[in-house]
């Protein structure tokens, strides 16, 4: 009988298993397993006068298919002396409901290609004995240390979610703060209970579709929907009511404090290096010029993010003397150096282009994830310097920080909040003028490439630390056209001594592109088919396309007519353009040459979703074009 009973059990528990996994793989097809069920369970309470947090976690996943576990066995998990995992367990339920306890933990530093060394780690394992109708579990306890540090939590994933809740419980006495951000927040389900001396907020979605990645998508915070929560003020253990993250006066107070110590006089060595840069220098522009260089040219950056050492920048003079730094570093060096020189320079938090948060609606420390320095040479008119960008020219913000918001630590208890400049669409400018000629072969020709702004910036970078041995393919990449036959017979590179003006120049041949048939010749003189399959997935597309400038580009290509040849066909100019973007192509005869002028612009650095049809309607209008052939006869 007890054998018939454990049949009968596990026959039940398998169909069960079976049927889950058939309605799910119908639900979402070509899915190799989905996010069963997760919860992030947040309790705060004041212990010792101060916030105090701890979170329980758990996820399960199931696997769909028997492919699962060539892509999804191995599982990991994030921590850091900010976020303390006490406790952890992980295992695999079979579809035979037996369970497996994980064993092989291997816990390293968390690998970012942006940082030389933090003190975050990440805990990875193999869940064990997957198939169809498994599930992998994780259950954890997190001690927040930093309550000032919450990170927000997102609800997609790349695999489906079935069902994600995250709880946030904290004292009546207490004011918690949440913000949703991303897209689709509507599908977040908010509940509010109140039992006891305690408030607790629940979020939950339910069956949200994979995330599907696109490389041309801004930082995930733009478009994954999540909740940014944190604690605004509290009551402490005297009954006190307490600011604590209530607007961005606290997050100043709590950003200003990391500084506070810092950089009290510049010593021997960082003061003579400053004097040898400004000494009969009237213009304080020029001095910052000079000294703006000098840090480019002489610090190295490199990051670093262990601890509390994330937040605090190092003093100027240690490092002047070793000559490396990360963000923080490069700003603590500049406003000394400035500041020495007789230039107003300050402090300056700002979040990359990557977060889309700002001060005022999150006064949080996630809201910044750099540092540089701000000047004012002008009165309510600063320039932003970032050090650790050695290609950037001054009175050019980096790219990766245009529209965003920048707190600039004027003085003790003095900050502003300004947004910093995107420079027009004109200061970017890609100028490509090519003079080909036909042959008996195909086409030869001569390229000068003229770059100016954030283009002239990436390939004075570009050519900085490329190897000899790249350099060749690289510079192919750059000037090919036409087709797979470009052959770049020779380059050459101007001065690079302007960071905002760079020109190359080369020679090449194209074979098999001209047809000539009798006495006619046949040649599509649009080198370049710009923009080919790069539609967007409109409607199916949600995430925002992002752009790293404004900018200008033209091409002019213009073609030698051969002698006794004359044209008898030459295409029509056409332009076309919208509220988003748009291009023009104009062909004209010209003495014994025929000039095929090509303009496009983007005035941009985000799409949304909205704005993708008119994206799509202006490629629709070009497509055509690039099909036009002129045709030369025989006098």
């Amino acid at each position: 009988m007890k054998r018939l009973f454990f049949a009968t059990g596990l026959f039940i528990s398998l169909t069960t298993a079976a049927q889950k996994v058939e309605e799910l793989k119908a639900k979402f097809p070509g899915e190799e397993a989905v996010m069963l069920n997760s919860t992030e369970q947040y309790k705060i309470k004041i212990k010792d006068g101060e916030p105090y947090i701890e979170s329980r976690e758990s996820q399960q996943l199931m696997y769909l298919t028997a492919n699962a576990a060539a892509y999804l066995s191995q599982y990991g998990f994030g921590h850091s002396s900010f976020h303390e995992v006490k406790e952890y367990e992980a295992y695999t339920q079979t579809a035979e409901n037996k369970k497996i306890k994980v064993t092989n933990f291997k816990t390293g530093s968390s690998k970012s290609s942006s940082v030389f060394y933090d003190d975050a780690k990440e805990t990875r394992f193999d869940f064990p004995a997957i198939g169809p109708g498994a599930t992998g579990n994780l259950n954890m306890l997190v001690i927040h240390k930093k309550p000032f540090l919450l990170s927000p939590h997102y609800f997609a994933r790349s695999i489906p979610v079935i069902n994600d809740v995250i709880s946030i419980s904290f004292p009546k006495g207490m004011s918690v703060k949440y913000v949703l951000k991303g897209l689709d927040t509507d599908k977040i389900k908010f509940t509010q209970d109140s039992r006891g001396g305690e408030i607790t907020y629940t979020f939950q979605v339910k069956d949200l579709p994979a995330e599907k990645d696109y490389p041309d998508a801004p930082g995930a915070s733009w478009y994954s929907p999540h909740i940014v929560f944190y604690i605004e003020k509290y009551k402490n253990d005297k009954g006190e009511q307490v600011s604590y993250l209530a607007d961005t006066n606290d997050l100043y107070k709590l950003n200003s404090g990391f500084i506070k110590d810092l950089n009290k006089v510049a010593g021997p060595e960082l003061k003579r290096i400053v004097d040898s840069l400004t000494n009969g220098v009237p213009s304080q522009e020029e001095k910052a010029k000079r000294i703006y260089s000098w840090v480019q040219d002489h610090i190295k950056y490199v990051a670093f993010e262990d601890g509390m050492e994330g937040f605090i920048p190092r003093d100027a003079n240690f490092v002047c003397s070793r000559r490396f730094g990360d963000c923080k570093d490069m700003s603590s060096i500049l406003t000394l150096m400035l500041n020495t020189a007789g230039v107003p320079a300050y402090h300056t938090w700002i979040g990359t282009r990557d977060l889309p948060y700002s001060y005022r609606e999150t006064p949080l420390p996630i809201v910044d994830n750099h540092m540089i320095c701000a000047i004012q040479l002008k009165k309510d008119e600063f320039i932003f310097l970032d050090g650790t960008d050695p290609t950037c020219v001054f009175g050019i913000p980096p790219s990766a920080i245009q529209e965003k918001e920048a707190m600039i630590a004027l003085e003790p208890g003095k900050y502003t909040i300004v947004k910093v400049p995107s420079p027009p669409k004109e200061t970017n400018q890609r100028v490509d003028s090519c003079f080909i000629q036909l042959t008996d072969k195909g086409i030869t020709g001569r390229v000068n490439l003229h770059m100016s702004g954030y283009y002239a910036m990436n390939m004075h970078g570009s050519l900085s630390y490329i190897n000899e041995k790249d350099k060749e393919n690289y510079m192919r990449r750059r000037f090919s056209r036409g087709s797979n036959k470009f052959h770049l017979s020779s380059y050459e590179v101007g001065d690079l001594s302007d960071k905002n003006h760079v020109t190359l120049s080369g020679k090449f041949e194209l074979q098999d592109y001209a047809r000539k048939i009798g006495d006619e010749w046949y040649l599509n003189i649009n080198l370049h088919k710009l923009y080919e399959h790069e539609e967007i997935d409109f409607p199916r597309r949600k995430m925002p396309v992002a752009y790293d400038f404004r900018f200008v580009n033209k091409y002019v290509t213009v073609l030698t007519i051969p002698d006794g040849y004359t044209v008898s066909y030459l295409p029509k100019s056409k332009s076309f353009k919208n509220d988003i973007w748009g291009f023009s192509l104009n062909y004209e005869q010209k003495g014994n040459t025929i000039i095929l002028s090509q303009e496009f612009y983007n005035d941009h650095l985000l799409l949304t979703a909205d704005q993708f049809k008119a994206w799509n309607e202006v490629l629709e209008h070009l497509f055509p074009l690039y099909k036009e052939s002129i045709s030369l006869s025989k006098k």
